[in-house]
């Protein structure tokens, strides 16, 4: 039996659950090339997954207006699922993110908090901050934030354009993540008190979006931010202050996470932690809860926390809380490779249609492991895309993470972003308590953890300023390939790391060949390999 689940707001998707597991989860923005955008979720679906005919339950989010708007395409979903005598259902937005949090883990117990900018409940209330508790197959609500109370989402997005002038949505994509990586070049404490008072008794007036802010990109003709230009002028005058601000924007939400999380456990004691929502994407603060909470045993973090996830979570909590299935053991990780695959005749034909361009070739992993051993940079494609922000091994930019010289070339010849922008490593599972201080999970990227003194000069490529690293530990059950592959390197290079990036250059991450091709021709990316089909690219001199 199919649940089918589709959202047509900002980050619009939709997912096909078969029996409770996801067969396919696609983001709009990776096929139309814009990040974050709104579209018909429904439409989207149509054309992008032939086998609709046995959908029988379905799921939106709120506010349904979204999804209700496009007539045509929610007529042709209503006759399919009242022919299978199914039913229409719509679910919080919150509610939605809960639910993808903790039927994606295999906790069968476990608190779960949600954070972002703000996203529509039942009624109407609009909220960026929630509280639940899972159990089986079930997740009871226990406590909703006003708006206004908790937003750290909110502050962030205005900070992120109006203070630091980078873009914060649609069609760019949201920069928090370079003001992230500039926090760990500042003094925490010189800015610290103003943004603690941004996200508690000021958020109402620091989250304002102005009325005459334009739609879309941020390109230079914002207004002043009533509240926030005081901080844009510090920004304008130097790097150093720039930093400075980042590193008091971050550190001032991780002491307001720490005290809402130590109010939470006060009254609910916690071992299990499930987290979702925009927010968990700041994966430095996320990495910090262990250490503030030793207690915490189990902390987990879907793939897909942003709202491109809604559409999981509103098909899981349909699956689980309300036809009232048991839950899904999953093999080490719920998988986040659930984009479609490509046969070797598509991307033979992507190929083909570049002859004056492109040449190809047969190879095999230990060929291209000679590559990254030689300092080339290789980008890797195969199976399933991934869902979410991170690329896990299907989409990514491969490089050698012990040149001290590759993190400078990626960023400035492949990416064209800051030269302050970190890399991850991927690293096999196992290896995670030699190299770093606490040995945990961290299966798609959702966590900064601190490499130990000795190892720092092993990996420079892939060390943060700080001496941290956003990790990826890759198990067999999660990527056979990619697993198989980082052992081949370690064989060859005496270390269980790569160097993982997303294949893309400021835009969503690669989808189909085409778009791995266009990336490639448009970058000094030095191969291509289709991995599945063992095909080596690379330019035509």
């Amino acid at each position: 039996m199919k649940v089918a689940s589709a959202w047509s707001g900002h980050d619009c998707s939709y997912a096909i659950l078969d029996s409770g597991r996801p067969v396919v989860h696609d983001e709009y923005e990776r096929f139309i090339r814009e990040k974050e955008p709104y579209g018909d979720g429904i439409k989207f679906m149509f054309d992008n997954y032939s086998d609709t005919t046995d959908i029988k339950y379905f799921a939106t989010c709120y506010p349904t207006s979204k999804t209700l708007q496009y007539e045509d395409s929610c007529k042709k979903l209503k006759d399919i699922v009242k022919s299978n005598d199914g039913e229409f259902y719509s679910v919080g937005h919150h509610q939605a993110h809960a639910a993808n949090a903790f039927f994606s883990s295999n906790l069968t117990d476990a608190t779960i908090v949600t954070l972002d900018g703000g996203g529509v409940e039942g009624n109407n209330f609009v909220t960026a901050a929630t509280v639940w508790k899972g159990e089986d197959n079930k997740i009871k609500h226990i406590h909703t934030f006003q708006l206004n109370e908790l937003n750290v989402g909110g502050i962030w997005t205005r900070a992120t354009r109006y203070i630091f002038n980078l873009q914060s949505g649609w069609p760019r994509g949201h920069q928090a993540g370079s003001v992230m990586a500039m926090a760990a070049l500042g003094n925490r404490e010189k800015y610290h008190d103003d943004f603690y008072k941004m996200l508690t008794v000021d958020n109402a007036y620091a989250s304002h979006k102005p009325k005459d802010q334009p739609k879309g990109a941020n390109v230079g003709t914002d207004p002043k931010h009533p509240y926030l230009h005081k901080w844009r002028s510090i920004a304008d005058k130097s790097a150093e202050e720039r930093f400075d601000l980042a590193a008091g924007l971050q550190s001032a939400t991780e002491t307001l996470l720490k005290s809402y999380l130590q109010q939470l456990f006060n009254q609910v004691p916690t071992k299990n932690l499930c987290m979702s929502g925009g927010v968990t994407l700041n994966c430095v603060a996320i990495g910090k809860i262990k250490e503030w909470f030793p207690f915490i045993e189990n902390l987990y973090i879907p793939p897909t926390p942003h709202d491109g996830g809604l559409t999981l979570g509103a098909a899981q909590y349909l699956w689980h809380h309300i036809l009232d299935n048991p839950r899904i053991e999953w093999k080490d990780n719920f998988t986040p490779y659930l984009g479609r695959s490509y046969g070797e005749d598509e991307i033979k034909d992507a190929l083909n249609s570049r002859p004056e361009k492109l040449s190809y070739k047969k190879t095999t992993d230990e060929n291209v492991i000679e590559l990254l051993d030689n300092q080339k940079i290789v980008s890797v494609f195969g199976g399933g895309s991934e869902s979410g922000r991170r690329a896990l091994g299907s989409r990514s930019i491969l490089a050698d993470p012990r040149s001290d010289k590759m993190k400078d070339l990626i960023n400035e010849k492949v990416k064209h972003r800051q030269w302050y922008r970190p890399f991850a490593p991927s690293m096999l599972r196992e290896k995670v308590g030699e190299w770093f201080t606490r040995d945990d999970d961290s299966p798609y990227m959702n966590i900064v953890l601190s490499f130990k003194e000795d190892k720092l000069d092993k990996v420079p490529a892939v060390v943060h300023t700080d001496g941290t690293a956003r990790v990826q530990t890759v198990t067999e059950n999660d990527n056979s390939w990619y697993y198989n592959f980082i052992k081949k390197w370690e064989s060859k290079s005496g270390v269980p790391i790569v160097l993982n990036t997303s294949f893309n250059d400021r835009e969503p991450i690669c989808e189909t060949p085409d778009h791995a091709i266009n990336c490639y021709l448009g970058t000094d990316i030095d191969y291509l390999y289709f991995y599945d089909y063992n095909i080596l690219v690379e330019k035509c001199q």
